[in-house]
């Protein structure tokens, strides 16, 4: 199983992306929610909002994820591939009923 911590600039952005996935069966289920990012940015310290959305999905999805994600932004963001050390079992059960296992 994979996580993928993904940032966005809108919770639009985030609901169009998740049904785009879930569509194609390249995840099972995701999660967005606001933050507040601070960065430092031409010399500047800057504060703004940001979305963050949590993408859960088997192995091997990563390229494309990112090239669904591509098709709604146009700006640099982070995609984190995490690798949970242990999931429940049930989860585990209806992630491989949903998206298939890469060979």
């Amino acid at each position: 199983m994979k996580l993928y911590y993904v940032t966005l600039n809108t919770t639009e952005e985030a609901s169009k992306i998740s049904k785009a996935l879930l569509e194609q069966k390249l995840a099972v289920c995701t999660n967005w929610f606001p933050i507040t990012c601070a960065y430092s940015w031409e010399g500047k310290i800057v504060e703004e909002p940001e979305t963050v959305l949590i993408i859960k999905t088997q192995s091997g999805y990563r390229e494309e994820i990112e090239q669904v994600i591509a098709k709604y932004i146009t700006y640099t963001n982070l995609i984190a591939e995490l690798s949970p050390e242990s999931v429940n079992s049930g989860f585990m059960e209806w992630l491989n009923k949903e998206v298939p296992l890469k060979g």
